[in-house]
């Protein structure tokens, strides 16, 4: 560990264990303006407590920096596993703790100059997530408490069985990629730039069926780096109803039950598979509920996921039905996402101009959201492309 980081730590040290300002011990210059004693009714408490806080500080145990250097730097933790049957390092300090030793780890760490493993820069903050999808995802009550339920429950669990995994599914533009996006930025502090996150597109990076071997062999060496990278891992399989069968099965091994003893641990990683397969059935199911002038809100995952899994089993040439995903029920959770309405492209609307700082009025949502086409041809009830391209069509209303 180089002195000079040992130093400045020591010194945060220092200021976490209370040399305030008031209280504080006199300089030589200082002394002609009376005793310590007459600083006011408790000058002379504030100073031993202080004197004592600094007197603790200075006598922390060897135990107590290889704990800190292993949480900072990750050295010496081999020599603190084997200590662990000892005493905790000083845990009693007065204001001085493990938890001002997490805070200075995550503040250090927040610069990026620290974890190796990638893992330190993780956040996992549900109630950001929970909050944003409420007021950025629209029209979508089943995706909002299903991701969140399934996400925070899988994270508080201390032995998760098996990863997560989710699977999207709903008409292009209803917020398959919003979600998985905003699920990145809530649970690594860099997002989809975060070593910890890969994000693989089917046609982009899996393109010919003649190279499926190579893919294979490409697909599970980068998944297993990044599980060996991070403990908490996120993979996002966008138009996965266009992967290869055998691409789905290669990685099957990642998300099923098994004793990890003594390998890398896969049960803490997260796998989204977003695909547009199954749109119809949702769409059937909101349009029904439509039409039975009940309200959307009143649609329940025991109207869908039957329908569902009935769609995603049908013998046509989707990765899906020709995988084992399916039928060794490796799927956690199927997550629809409902056909959105008129009201829902206004909100999209409303929120791509308040992203680029714009205004707006009420006649210039109405004006984009009829830009949209709507379907079925009688009703005209359910937008096309959902809110996909409304962020390109505010540009009509720029000076």
């Amino acid at each position: 560990m180089g002195q000079g980081r040992l130093l400045g730590l020591a010194c945060c040290l220092l200021l976490l264990g209370g040399s305030g300002g008031r209280g504080r011990r006199r300089g030589p210059w200082e002394e002609e303006q009376g005793p310590v004693a007459d600083w006011g009714p408790w000058g002379g408490m504030r100073y031993e407590a202080v004197k004592k806080h600094l007197g603790a500080v200075g006598a922390l145990s060897k135990q107590y920096w290889q704990y800190l250097a292993c949480k900072v730097w990750q050295e010496g933790c081999e020599e603190e596993e084997e200590e662990e049957s000892s005493p905790g390092p000083g845990w009693s300090l007065p204001l001085v703790g493990q938890d001002y030793l997490e805070i200075l780890s995550a503040w250090y760490c927040s610069f990026g100059k620290c974890c190796e493993t990638g893992d330190c820069r993780i956040v996992n903050n549900i109630t950001g997530l929970e909050a944003d999808l409420h007021g950025q995802l629209h029209g979508q009550h089943l995706a909002k408490e299903l991701v969140v339920r399934a996400v925070q429950g899988f994270l508080q669990s201390p032995r998760p069985q098996k990863a997560l995994v989710l699977s999207f599914h709903g008409w292009s533009g209803t917020g398959k990629n919003f979600v998985a996006r905003m699920l990145a930025s809530h649970l690594y502090r860099d997002g989809l730039k975060s070593k910890c996150v890969r994000v693989f597109i089917s046609l982009f990076h899996f393109p010919h069926h003649n190279y499926v071997d190579s893919y294979k062999a490409q697909l599970k060496k980068q998944i297993s780096k990044t599980l060996q990278l991070c403990k908490q891992s996120l993979f996002v399989f966008d138009e996965a109803e266009k992967l290869h069968f055998s691409l789905l099965d290669a990685i099957k091994p990642f998300m099923a039950h098994y004793d990890s003893k003594g390998r890398v641990d896969y049960h803490r990683s997260i796998f989204l598979f977003l695909s547009n397969l199954g749109g119809n059935a949702i769409n059937e199911v909101a349009l029904d509920f439509w039409r039975a002038g009940r309200a959307r809100e009143e649609i329940s995952m025991e109207f869908l996921e039957q329908r569902l899994r009935l769609e995603l089993l049908e013998p046509a040439e989707n990765s899906y039905a020709r995988s084992h995903l399916l039928e060794e029920n490796l799927i956690d959770f199927f997550v629809p996402f409902l056909p959105l309405e008129y009201h829902h492209v206004k909100l999209c609307a409303r929120d791509a101009f308040l992203a680029r700082g714009l205004p707006y009025t009420e006649s210039a949502l109405d004006e984009v959201a009829r830009m949209m086409a709507f379907v079925p041809k009688e009703e005209k009830l359910f937008s096309a492309q959902g809110c996909k391209s409304v962020s390109q069509r505010i540009n009509y209303f720029l000076p």
